[in-house]
């Protein structure tokens, strides 16, 4: 499922954040980003061991190839024995080319363990959210679904309007304003979830018509946190709704069934339909 963020970030690697880029880019981007690293610096020794002819013992002279697969060996610690170093210039680069090696293998081992091991929540959100009256009373309406099959203990939701607003003075603003909820928080969330907001005359929402929404911009952040059971550790998730997917006077279909064991389905294609009422 893709997400919706109400910001973009700027991916640029920036070097005083590296090891924040590194986690945070996908596992393509990371595995290209390796594997670039490693042919280059691979390339960057092979030329320079090409700068003395005769440094690398059975090597062809003059030969990349040669240079190139010496260099793998080296950084590799592999060491066939068929070409080695014949000279106190090629010695110093092995040197350095193996002391790079190490930390390369060290780096690159606690990346992808640190990536791994990165707790992350599969909750689904619903891709529209809707309002409709409840219990008399007109209510914004969203759900999510725990697509593990685990538990999220003691979850809890925050809800809030991004508005954009311009003060007396004439500044631009994006105001949040937080969303009450009918329940902001389960002991245990294992299925789906209903999350529901109701646009009384203490909600930010009151008053607003569909198109206010959609011209201003406004927003509606949802964030979800709890303990996952599984590993111990606490996860989140977030998703955005804009003015153009929130559906007035519809309501969702029903997902939730249950098999003859007694235990509860959802049907997941169906997850993000309403009907207008």
């Amino acid at each position: 499922m893709s997400r919706k963020y109400f910001w973009q970030k700027n991916l640029s690697c920036s070097w005083g954040d590296l090891y924040h880029y590194l986690l945070t880019i996908t596992w393509k981007q990371f595995f290209c980003l390796t594997i670039f690293t490693y042919l280059t610096i691979n390339i960057f020794f092979a030329l320079a061991y090409l700068i003395e002819r005769n440094g690398i013992e059975n090597a062809r002279s003059g030969s990349f190839i040669d240079a190139f697969s010496f260099s793998v060996q080296t950084m590799a610690t592999i060491g066939y024995g068929a070409m080695y170093p014949s000279s106190i210039y090629t010695h110093f680069l092995v040197s350095i080319e193996v002391f790079i090696g190490l930390l390369g293998v060290a780096m690159a081992t606690g990346l992808m363990f640190a990536r791994f091991s990165k707790p992350t929540a599969r909750i689904l959100f619903s891709k529209v959210a809707t309002i409709s009256s409840y219990n008399g009373v007109p209510t914004l309406m969203f759900r999510t679904a725990n697509q593990r099959n685990n538990f999220i203990v003691e979850a809890q939701v925050q809800a809030n309007f991004l508005h954009p607003e311009i003060s007396q003075e004439g500044e631009k603003l994006r105001r949040f304003y937080p969303l009450n909820l009918l329940r902001s928080q389960t002991p245990i969330f294992a299925y789906s979830w209903m999350i529901m907001h109701p646009i009384d005359e203490k909600s930010p929402l009151y008053g607003l018509a569909p198109q206010d929404l959609s011209k201003s911009n406004s927003q509606i952040i949802v964030v979800i946190s709890g303990l996952d059971e599984t590993v111990s550790q606490t996860v989140h998730s977030r998703y955005t709704y804009k003015g153009e997917d929130i559906y007035w006077n519809a309501r969702f279909v029903d997902v939730l069934s249950w098999n003859d064991a007694g235990n509860p389905l959802i049907d997941y294609e169906h997850f993000h339909d309403v009907r207008t009422i």
